[in-house]
């Protein structure tokens, strides 16, 4: 019988020129590693005589990293800012997600940090911070 654990996850992130070897993502938050939003791949338009007209769509894949308030991981996406902050303009990332329990794996390609928490919530202990890349390219693949 096979596994769906998430304790195996494998999370790399290139960010060139900062960082142009892939780092692996740690410390995520215990009950979110990343979420990925579905995707449209399709407009329809239903035509007044009833007839379904359809067309296939490119559209961005949006996905939130949640990381435990004190990863190191963190770092990354601090120093991500700063350098755009710096320049006035965005940096592109590159991405692989490995779920070992699964034997996928999956590429992302051209990703935008398009939100970003400055500082983690607190409460009774420091919240995660959730941050969104915005890809181009999402492409699965088996191990």
């Amino acid at each position: 019988m096979g596994s769906i654990t998430s304790a195996n996850a494998i999370y790399m992130l290139a960010i060139p020129p900062l960082f142009a070897v892939p780092i692996q993502l740690q410390g995520f938050s215990a009950d979110n590693i990343f979420v990925t939003d579905p995707v449209t791949i399709a407009e329809t338009s239903m035509g007044l005589d009833g007839i379904l007209s359809a067309g296939f769509v490119f559209n961005a894949k949006t996905q939130s990293i949640s990381l435990q308030a004190d990863s190191a991981s963190n770092n990354m996406f601090d120093t991500w800012v700063a350098a755009q902050e710096l320049i006035k303009d965005t940096f592109r990332a590159n991405g692989v997600v490995l779920l070992t329990a699964i034997n996928k794996k999956w590429t992302m390609t051209n990703g935008i940090l398009t939100t970003y928490p400055p500082i983690p919530d607190a409460a009774r202990t420091l919240q995660p911070r959730r941050f969104t890349i915005t890809w181009e390219k999402v492409q699965p693949a088996a191990v």
